[in-house]
This record gives C-alpha cells, sequence and structure tokens, in this order.
C-alpha cells in the first residue's frame, strides 16, 4: 500500500498561508482554550512517520524546536523523533536528528518515499515545495487549519491558474478558539 501525501497548512480565513502578521503562534496551542486543537494535532501526528519540508522552512523549524525546553504542546518532542525529509539542493549538512536531504528532482524523490512503506507523510510550510507537489498530482489529502484572521495578503496554497475540478470532504471540525479543520481527498 503507498504511502498518502498529506499538506496541512495554517491559513486565514482570505486564503493566505505565508505568515505575515503574527495571527498563528505555535506555542498558543497549549493554552486552555485551544488544547483541543492540540489534541487534534497529535491525532493527526499518530498517523504520520514522515516530514516533508522544504529547505527555508526546514531552517525555520531547526532553529526554533529543538531549542524549545519543557515545550507544554508536545511538538518539539515530535519533531525531534519523526523522519525528516528536506528538499534542498544547497543543503549539506542538516544539523537535525532523523533528517534525510533530498537533493535531486522534488517530485521524483516524493514520489519514491510515497512508494515506499510507512505511515502518511505530511508538508507544512514550504510554499513553493507544496506547488510543486500539487502541479504534479502529488497530493492525496489537504487538511487545512482556518484561523478566523483577515491577512489581506500572502502567498496562497494553491498555485495562480491551477484548479482542482473536484475535492472530497473527509471531515471538518471547529475548536474553541475559532480555529476550524478540514481535512479534504483529492479525487
Amino acid at each position: 500500500m503507498n504511502r498518502k501525501l498529506v499538506i496541512t497548512q495554517n491559513v486565514t480565513v482570505d486564503g493566505s498561508i505565508e505568515m505575515l502578521g503574527d495571527w498563528f503562534d505555535p506555542q498558543g496551542q497549549a493554552d486552555v482554550d485551544q488544547s483541543d486543537l492540540l489534541e487534534e494535532l497529535h491525532r493527526q501526528d499518530s498517523t504520520a512517520d514522515g516530514f516533508l519540508v522544504g529547505r527555508r522552512t526546514f531552517e525555520d523549524f531547526r532553529g526554533y524546536w529543538p531549542k524549545q525546553e519543557n515545550d507544554p504542546t508536545g511538538i518539539t518532542a515530535y519533531l525531534n523523533q519523526v523522519r525528516k525529509y528536506v528538499v534542498s539542493s544547497t543543503l549539506t549538512d542538516p544539523q537535525w536528528e532523523n533528517t534525510t536531504i533530498l537533493s535531486g528532482d522534488p517530485t521524483a524523490e516524493v514520489r519514491a518515499l510515497k512508494e515506499g512503506p510507512g505511515q502518511d507523510i505530511v508538508v507544512t510550510g514550504s510554499i513553493t515545495l507544496c506547488h510543486a507537489l500539487i502541479r504534479a498530482g502529488l497530493v492525496d489529502e489537504y487538511r487545512l487549519f482556518v484561523y478566523p484572521v483577515v491577512q489581506g495578503r500572502g502567498r496562497r496554497l494553491f498555485p495562480d491558474g491551477y484548479e482542482i475540478p473536484s475535492l472530497r470532504l473527509l471531515e471538518s471540525t471547529s475548536f474553541r478558539g475559532g480555529i476550524t479543520c478540514s481535512r479534504y481527498a483529492a479525487t
């Protein structure tokens, strides 16, 4: 059975996934009013054993998460132990345990990962990489965490001019803090 490639993104109501403002706080998910959201994130993490990102997102994560001590969210522990794949033609030493650098053609590398054994492979952030994976038809599922803000600018998940005629809603959940999560299967 092939692994699923899942794009998980935090997105504003107006569709931006580029975080230009302060609408997303990864540590804020430990707040009591967002504990249901954190529980959902951990549920989703339990079905994934691969974490795929582009170099810039990887460097942002590497510069933040491993440095968190006593992380009440548990995200640091998950990211430290999960198998990480970083797409980069320039990175040579990932400097983060359990990381593999994918330096070849990204779509071919991801296609090979999907054909191997394991659970879901999750992509987050990495807008340029997501655009390439969407165009190549490699995405099996989209998980969109919609934040109740309008940013008015920023890059979006789907490349300009790209159409997906139909997505199938798998699940939609709302959380106490006003965030919703919709899961869609690419059909």
